[in-house]
């Protein structure tokens, strides 16, 4: 397994489960991490002040950004000294796994030969590099409690016509496992937006959310496969989150870990949608509820030997966890590097970020409100959505005297010059009352900046001469400047009158033409 980050959301999920009582194998199990860095991150997360006691209201960004730079990994290839180990045993384990040789019998095996590491490091390597965990038999999985759990899967049910053309149509199959009551939402997507409007449309039909939600390793919802340790797309671990259920997604090619809706999938392929013909899209939606309302949910079922939809009511419905009161607002999460403006692109939109953090690229959470800028799992920014080819921009963000300017900030820039004086003031004001003020910035900008070579109250008396003339010009004020500057020169004639002595830079002292004129004599 490769090192990766930890994206922000499998640490809040991962928290949140924990929150739930689930153990440190559970949560790495399902956020797609190893059990050393689930621990890792709990422990980080007590450190920091989270409460188990508590509710996932605990759970803020500056929580997650604090635990974020509390936790330092230090594998660069995501294993530790007990995985190069066995790497060098590789050749022989592989041997013992097709000789049919037990996880526990190759570490004995190992030890023998000095080679001791854990038992679970063992158990995932032979999984991963060595062809373990591969059965031919399985045995019937018991029924959950009721209301506890919901299967999901994916099945192609055929064409459907989409305005002046047919589509393939794909259907999304929900099954409570207790009571095998379902719901079928059909779709020509499989996006993670159009699997969420479809456990949107679940929720409705069910009256409910299922705590639990067992998929298949679709790629809207797993971005990665694996046996033990699958990584789900964050975008519906947000979901999850919302909507406050589990996601417990099946292994890779193992329909057995879902055998409650594979064989549903069959059943609507050739029960509801074989021999029909719909209009569009959404008449095929409509029928396929009707469908799971009385044909599918009104049989007699033949494990249960009971019908569906009334077993459903009788002892899963007041079960579920209530219905969300909103609908969810999707986000998209990308990735995007802040340019030497300050800003970065997101959707066609630019938004600010502080200039120390220039060339770094930011993890993007957008939604239709807000726009959220992550550095290194730490909430750096949250701006408002702004419509494409707009920009929002926050003036703190810019290097110190660059935000006024680059913000066209006229009232600021004003503030900026009466500092200096009344008539400093008087004189910025009146450049700037114009129809376009932006285009007068420059010449207030040399205006501070003559007030910073030359001294406040020496410039507040020359804009106060240049307001009493009526002579708006920021060259005329410096040339002022530049002539009381000459005109001063005769006055340290009036200081060697006063018996001020100005020293010259090259004088030479008197004792030395003293001393001369006596070597001469």
């Amino acid at each position: 397994m490769a090192f990766r980050e930890v994206t922000v959301v499998q640490i809040r999920e991962a928290l949140r489960r924990w929150l739930h009582g689930e153990g440190e194998r559970a949560i790495a199990r399902a956020i797609g991490v190893d059990r050393k860095t689930a621990r890792r991150y709990i422990a980080a997360a007590i450190s920091v002040g989270l409460d188990r006691s508590g509710g996932e209201g605990q759970l803020t960004d500056e929580l997650i950004g604090r635990l974020v730079e509390a936790v330092r990994p230090k594998r660069t290839d995501g294993h530790g000294a007990a995985w190069r180990l066995l790497g060098a045993e590789e050749a022989q384990i592989t041997k013992w796994v097709k000789d049919g040789l037990t996880v526990v019998k190759i570490g004995i095996l190992l030890e023998r030969k000095g080679v001791v590491v854990p038992h679970r490091t063992l158990a995932r390597f032979a999984v991963e590099r060595c062809g373990a965990g591969h059965r031919a038999t399985t045995v019937r999985v018991d029924d959950p409690p009721a209301g506890r759990e919901l299967q999901v899967d994916f099945g192609r049910l055929g064409l459907v016509p989409d305005g002046d053309k047919n589509r393939v149509c794909h259907a999304l199959v929900f099954t409570a496992c207790f009571s095998r009551h379902q719901f079928v939402w059909p779709t020509f997507a499989q996006t993670t937006e159009e699997v969420i409007r479809g456990f949107e449309a679940a929720w409705g039909f069910f009256g409910g959310v299922f705590p639990i939600v067992i998929p298949d390793n679709m790629a809207s919802i797993v971005i990665k496969a694996e046996n033990t340790a699958p990584r789900f797309n964050d975008v519906f671990i947000e979901y999850a989150q919302d909507r406050g259920f589990m996601i417990d997604a099946a292994r890779v090619r193992t329909p057995t870990d879902k055998p409650r809706v594979e064989r549903v999938v069959q059943y609507v392929q050739r029960n509801f949608f074989a021999g029909e013909s719909f209009l569009d899209l959404a008449d095929c939606r409509m029928r396929a509820e009707t469908w799971c309302a009385t044909t599918a949910g009104m049989r007699i079922h033949g494990t249960t030997q009971l019908r569906p939809a009334e077993l459903f009511r009788a002892e899963e419905l007041a079960l579920l966890l209530p219905l969300p009161g909103a609908p969810f607002d999707t986000p998209v999460w990308t990735d995007a590097k802040l340019h030497r403006d300050c800003h970065v692109q997101v959707a066609r939109s630019l938004y600010s970020a502080n200039y120390t953090l220039v060339g770094r690229t930011l993890r993007v959470r957008r939604d239709s409100q807000t726009v959220k800028l992550y550095s290194n799992g730490e909430l750096v920014k949250v701006h408002p959505r702004v419509a494409p080819g707009k920009r929002s921009t926050d003036p703190q963000d810019f290097p110190p005297g660059k935000g006024i300017y680059a913000t066209r900030d006229v009232e600021s820039l004003t503030r900026l010059a009466a500092g200096h004086g009344p008539s400093v003031a008087a004189y910025a004001q009146t450049i700037l009352d114009t129809p376009l003020p932006w285009t007068k910035m420059r010449q207030v900008y040399r205006l501070v900046g003559l007030a910073d070579k030359w001294g406040s109250s020496r410039v507040d008396q020359a804009c106060r001469r240049a307001l009493e003339a009526e002579a708006l010009d920021v060259n005329l004020v410096s040339r002022m400047l530049e002539r009381a500057r000459e005109n001063a020169a005769p006055d340290e004639a009036v200081e060697r009158r006063a018996g001020v002595v100005v020293q010259g830079r090259f004088a030479r002292d008197a004792s030395e033409f003293s001393s001369n004129k006596a070597q001469g004599r």
